[in-house]
Order: structure tokens, then C-alpha cells, then sequence
């Protein structure tokens, strides 16, 4: 009599972030699990803006828990731990703790004198992926070891100079205020031009006299954009507006490179209507998001906010954009003018694109407790991860054949939605519910759903009440999004139908349907 080759039989997928058996306590006193050094990381390493503060957690500890765990990895682990770091500055789009981690790395393996493994000049260059990075990185070690630097740091420094800097990059990010500017950078790693673009021993050449002789320093023939700009800053403060409001006015400030930060100084006044009109053609989409009071305030025309509506919800300027959806929401709750709604609504859903379809039922329980409020995503964010757990778990709800939206803090109750609602409609529905009972809310709320999905900062108390993932059966699949990083989880992990993840990115999601076809899940950067 066959037992296991059957139709019916079927495999049991896995995913990385593992629970090592051990058990720990949650900060809320439940009886959690401890995960090994890699998934720790992992999880951290997605929700770290570093120095950023929790409820729980704070930013100084985060830091050093975050740089040990890099530190252990990168002599025990390298190859992995090069992955992570190229990963989180390329598709997770996270930058300081991507910097911040390499920095680590390559201190750990000189402490060490480790050599196996990806080079520390190839990781320093990996995350190295905006024209102001290698500043931030030089910055970030000169501050925490001082000011020798070792070779392969400057090695890896000079090799994404080549690759980012331009005319448009030294206008934009060579300023005063930082500590290292270009020609800093230039004399400090030693760089040299990229053969392969003729252009750069001349504007090298600039950098270096900008920062050193800055009176009498001549941008190169070469570069238009540095002429052209040139060109603007010697035009007398009482004739700017008049430029501005020239029919070429918004040709002549896109070719100088001008920004709308540096329009504003350079006019010497308010910007207004007209000035806003004049750089909304050259600004970025996400700059256009982050403006949009700013735009209603000056009443720019309908015209123009016809275009800016147009360019922040293609398709395509979303996904160039690379940012997370909660920075539409906060957006959208921040724009007085009702003509966003729409646009802002579309841009989160382009940027909620790989939120995948689930079939059969499913179970979404979205954690609104007082952790997840205090716990603001970033310094410069007024949101917080309640909002992040909110709008994935809308997503995934809205696009699911058929799915129960829950909110559950110390207590829970189920949201209704309509089938095609808004996604930004949904969330007004959303409340604070005080402290985690996460046991509950699944005991109350399981009804035999094909999987269950929980976002959430894993710090749930009442031990009294067991294990969350223990009031669902062994073979139905239970997946946790960590958005906090905290070292215990609230269930182990790693076994057969119970997975973590982590982080505010969309890409986790597309983990599930590859697990329910039966596929182990990888690393992200290995999959």
C-alpha cells in the first residue's frame, strides 16, 4: 500500500528565517522564540533606519545590536552577509543601514584578518548607489574610528565615485553643509576618471577647485549643465523672477540643473505660482509627492496639476521611484486639495504591485496595538508602523478572492471592505486598540482559513494564552511580517508552515504563492 507517493501527498516548504528552539521573553512578557544570528539580522536590518527610536527598543541599542550581529556575520558568514548588504541599498531600498553595515563588515574582517569571501573594496562599492553616499560612508567611519582610513575603503569609495559622479550629481549634493565635499572625497580615496568617459578628468578637476579655490573656479566647456548654471547664478538677484517667468523659464532651469531647494534660495524670495510652475517640469516624482500643499498653497494652475497628477501615478515614474507605499498615505493625509486623492490612490497601487492574488480564504490580522503607534518608521516620517501594517494588510485583503480584514490589539474585530474599494478608503477604518493579544485575536478570528497572515512587531504578552500560531493546525500555512526587528519572535519559525518575514517592502509578499507551490523560500538576493 503506497503511504507517501500519492496524489494527495505534498511537500512541507520552509523559509530562512529560522528559530533556533531556544525560548525567550517578548518586551510585553510573552513567551517568545529566539532566532539565529542570520534571520536576526535579517529582520533588523529591514526595519532599521538607524538611530531610529521604538517603543521597546532604543536607537543606540538597535545601532549596536545591529552592528555586533554584522560584525559576527561578516567573519563567520561573508558571502551572505555581502548579499544582505547589497541587497538592502538595491531592491530593499534602505540606505543608511546598508552604508552603516558595510563600514562594519569590512572592520570586522580587518580586525580579523579575514580575506575569504567577497573583498571589502567590492561590498563598499555595492552600497554605494547615490552621488552623496560616499560622503555618508567616509563620514560614518572617520566619526566611529577616525580619520585613517584603510585602502580597501577608499578603494571601494573611488570605484562608485566613477560610477556617480556627474554635473548634475555635483550641483545637487556638493554643498557647504557637508562635511565631506566632493573634492574631499576626490583627494582623500585618490580616484581616478573613468577611462570611458572623457568628460570626467575635467569635471574631477572642478570639484577640486570649487572646494579648494571656489573664487576662481570655471566649471568645464564640456559640461552644459555646470555652464548653464553658471550662467543663472550670475544673473543679479533683482532679474531672477523675470527669468523665471520668461517663456524658457522651465527650459533654462532644467538645463542648469536647478532644483526646486535651490530655486528657492537663488530667487532671493517666496516661491510662488509662477516659480513653482517654472521647476515643476525638471522635479522628480517624488519630489512632485512631497510638495503637493506647497503646490495648492502657491495655486498652481489646473493645468500644470493635471501633469504633476499625471507623472506621480504612472506606472512607471512609481516604479523608478523605488519608494515605500506609506509615503503616498502620508502624502494623501497631508494634501489639502481633493484633486491628489485620485492620483495618490493609483501611485499606491502601482507601488503595491507585487501584492499577490491569494486564492481560497484567507486571514489578514493587522497589529493597531500602542507599540506599532509609538514606533514612527523614520525621524522624518510622521507615520508610524501602525500605518505600514495597515496598508499592506488593506492590499493584501482587497486583492485576496476571498479574505477577512482584522485589527486586534487587546482586543480585535473584523473590517468590512467591498470588493475594488480604495485602498486609502479602507484605512479611515482603521482604530487604536490599545495593548498585543495577538493568541486572541487568532483564536477569535480562525475559521478554518486557508492561511493566515499577521503584520506585526511580534511583541505580544499574555503568555497565559499560548503561542499565536499554536491556534491554527500544523498544515495550514501561517505567515508573520516583522516590522520592527526585535530580537523574539512570537513563534518559532523556519517550519514547516510557519514563516517569517520582515521589512516595509511589497517584494516579501511574493514569498507566499512560491511557498504554496511548494517551494522553499530563499534569501531575497538569492532567489
Amino acid at each position: 500500500m503506497a503511504r507517501f507517493n500519492t496524489k494527495a501527498a505534498k511537500a512541507q516548504p520552509t523559509s530562512r528565517v529560522t528559530s533556533t528552539g531556544r525560548v525567550l521573553r517578548t518586551y510585553q512578557g510573552g513567551r517568545g522564540s529566539e532566532r539565529d544570528a542570520r534571520s536576526e539580522l535579517f529582520l533588523l536590518a529591514v526595519a532599521n533606519f538607524v538611530s531610529q527610536q521604538t517603543f521597546y527598543e532604543s536607537g543606540d541599542d538597535r545601532d549596536d545590536r545591529f552592528q555586533t550581529l554584522v560584525r559576527e556575520l561578516a567573519v563567520t558568514d561573508p558571502a551572505w552577509t555581502a548579499g544582505l548588504l547589497g541587497w538592502l541599498r538595491g531592491e530593499a531600498n534602505l540606505r543608511t543601514a546598508a552604508v552603516v553595515g558595510a563600514a562594519e563588515y569590512v572592520k570586522a574582517r580587518l580586525d580579523a584578518g579575514a580575506t575569504d569571501g567577497p573583498s571589502n573594496r567590492q561590498v563598499v562599492d555595492s552600497v554605494l548607489r547615490r552621488p552623496d553616499e560616499p560622503g555618508e560612508l567616509l563620514g560614518y567611519w572617520t566619526a566611529r574610528y577616525g580619520r585613517a582610513v584603510p585602502k580597501p575603503v577608499k578603494r571601494g569609495v573611488a570605484d562608485a565615485v566613477q560610477r556617480l559622479y556627474n554635473g548634475k550629481s555635483l550641483l545637487k549634493y556638493d554643498t557647504a553643509s557637508k562635511g565631506y565635499r566632493f573634492g574631499d572625497i576626490l583627494n582623500l580615496v585618490h580616484a581616478a576618471p573613468d577611462p570611458d568617459k572623457a568628460w570626467q578628468g575635467e569635471l574631477f578637476q572642478y570639484a577640486l577647485d570649487r572646494r579648494h579655490h571656489p573664487d576662481t573656479a570655471v566649471p568645464p566647456a564640456s559640461s552644459q549643465v555646470l555652464t548653464a548654471h553658471r550662467e543663472l547664478m550670475a544673473v543679479p538677484v533683482e532679474r531672477r523672477r523675470a527669468v523665471v517667468t520668461a517663456a524658457d523659464g522651465a527650459e533654462r532651469l532644467a538645463a542648469a540643473g536647478m532644483t526646486w531647494e535651490a530655486l528657492a534660495g537663488w530667487l532671493q524670495g517666496p516661491m510662488d505660482k509662477a516659480a513653482w510652475e517654472a521647476v515643476i517640469p525638471s522635479m522628480g516624482s517624488m519630489a512632485l509627492v512631497r510638495n503637493l500643499r506647497n503646490f495648492d498653497e502657491a495655486r498652481v494652475s489646473d493645468e500644470v496639476a493635471a501633469r504633476v497628477a499625471a507623472k506621480i501615478s504612472d506606472p512607471a515614474e512609481v516604479a523608478r521611484s523605488r519608494q515605500f507605499p506609506f509615503r503616498y498615505l502620508a502624502a494623501y493625509q497631508h494634501a489639502p486639495s481633493l484633486r491628489w486623492a485620485y492620483p495618490l490612490e493609483r501611485a499606491l497601487g502601482h507601488s503595491l504591485a507585487n501584492v499577490p492574488a491569494l486564492p481560497g480564504r484567507t486571514l489578514v490580522l493587522v497589529d493597531r496595538s500602542g507599540s506599532m503607534f509609538f514606533s514612527r518608521l523614520s525621524d522624518r516620517s510622521e507615520l508610524n508602523r501602525a500605518d505600514a501594517a495597515a496598508i499592506f494588510g488593506t492590499a493584501l485583503a482587497l486583492r485576496a478572492a476571498d479574505a477577512d480584514l482584522v485589527e486586534f490589539g487587546t482586543t480585535s474585530r473584523r473590517l468590512d471592505f467591498a470588493a475594488g474599494e480604495s485602498v486609502l478608503k479602507v484605512l479611515g477604518r482603521f482604530g487604536d486598540l490599545g495593548g498585543t493579544d495577538t493568541t486572541s485575536a487568532v483564536r477569535s478570528h480562525y475559521r478554518g482559513q486557508d492561511r493566515v497572515l499577521i503584520i506585526t512587531d511580534e511583541q505580544y504578552a499574555f503568555s497565559r494564552h499560548g503561542d499565536p500560531t499554536e491556534q491554527v493546525p500544523a498544515h495550514v500555512p501561517v505567515y508573520t511580517w516583522n516590522l520592527a526587528g526585535y530580537r523574539a519572535g512570537h513563534g518559532p519559525s523556519g517550519t514547516a508552515n510557519r514563516h517569517t518575514f520582515g521589512g516595509l517592502s511589497d517584494a516579501a509578499f511574493r514569498m507566499v504563492p512560491l511557498l504554496e507551490a511548494a517551494r522553499d523560500a530563499d534569501w531575497p538576493w538569492a532567489a
